[in-house]
Order: C-alpha cells, then sequence, then structure tokens
C-alpha cells in the first residue's frame, strides 16, 4: 500500500498514527542503520536493538519530531545510538584504535585531535571530552567524529547554528584548557 510512497508521505502518514507507513519505513531503512551500526559497535544484536529503539521513540515522538529528512535523521540517530553505546559500554581498546584513525583523518583544524597524536593521548582526550557538559560534548563528537557541519547539528538537535557555534567553541576552548592545566580536573 505504501510501498510507491515518499519518505515525506510516510512522515505524514505517520503524524496520522498511521502505524502501516512506519512500518515501510521500517523495511526501507533497518537493514542499512544496523550495517551503520554494526561498523561502530562490531556487535549485530546490540544494533538491532539500537535502530529498533530509534524506530519505537520515533513512533512514540510522532507528534513532537519536526524531520525534515527522514534518512538524515535515521542515519544521524544511529550514529549517535551507538556512540553512546559505546560511551557506555567502555568499547575495547582496538575499536578506540580504529576510531582514533579516523579523528585523525577528519581533524582539519587545528583542535585538541592535532595538538595530541598517537594512542596514549588519544585515550587522554577521550577522558578529557567525558568531563564536559553533556550537551558541548555532544555537539563536539558531532562535529569532529562525525564529521557533521554546523547546519545538521543545529537541525538534529533542533537549536540554533549560533548555538551550534557557540557550543563547539566552548567544548575546543575548554579541552585545550583542560590539555594545557591537567590540574584544573581535580579543582
Amino acid at each position: 500500500m505504501f510501498r510507491d510512497s515518499t519518505d515525506e508521505e510516510l512522515i505524514s502518514y505517520i503524524r496520522q498514527s498511521n502505524q502501516f507507513a512506519l512500518e515501510e519505513l521500517f523495511h526501507r531503512y533497518y537493514k542499512c542503520l544496523c550495517q551503520l551500526c554494526s561498523v561502530y559497535i562490531k556487535d549485530d544484536a546490540a544494533a538491532e536493538e539500537i535502530v529498533s529503539n530509534i524506530f519505537i521513540r520515533f513512533w512514540e515522538n510522532r507528534d513532537v519530531v519536526t524531520v525534515i529528512n527522514i534518512k538524515s535523521y535515521f542515519f544521524s540517530s544511529a550514529k549517535n545510538a551507538a556512540l553512546n553505546y559505546i560511551q557506555k559500554k567502555k568499547a575495547p581498546l582496538d575499536y578506540i584504535e580504529d576510531y582514533s584513525a579516523q579523528a585523525e583523518e577528519h581533524a582539519e583544524h587545528n583542535t585538541p585531535f592535532k595538538i595530541l597524536s598517537g594512542r596514549e593521548s588519544y585515550k587522554k582526550i577521550l577522558s578529557l571530552i567525558d568531563t564536559l557538559p553533556p550537551a558541548q560534548r555532544q555537539v563536539l563528537l558531532m562535529s569532529r567524529i562525525d564529521n557533521m557541519d554546523k547546519h545538521e547539528i543545529s537541525n538534529l538537535l533542533g537549536i540554533t547554528v549560533r548555538t551550534v557555534e557557540t557550543m563547539l567553541y566552548q567544548s575546543i576552548k575548554n579541552l585545550r584548557r583542560l590539555i594545557n592545566n591537567p590540574h584544573d580536573l581535580t579543582t
């Protein structure tokens, strides 16, 4: 019934509480979202659970979620959920090393990622990122690790581009301060 419908049409039907429209979106994106999560977390069962939860949250919040591009929304949600999963599970060292290589490839500006190089330094920067306020940490990871631009972050989080810029500036400033003055962690 909905196979020929566009994503935008399906979203409209979902807002009208049509579960069949959600089922069609699920069939369109579930497999590739699971594959994306599996790349990050290397656990197929956990990836499937993460993706299922994304669809459940989307359904539960269908009246309040404002989505311009559902594909972008799902892929960004999957990446962020996988990163959150990793953070909660404290990923194995080999995964952190893989992630370190990705971060070095994406770091184009003079950021703490360039200032600190190598495996030990990267572990240190991860622990410093964990000390940032949650909103700053999320924006920094989306920008530097997920390589998202300010407009994508703004749309995904529902905040202004200016707020994204401010939070990004503050997070980098705080990281630089912590790198230069490690004793600030204890104060």
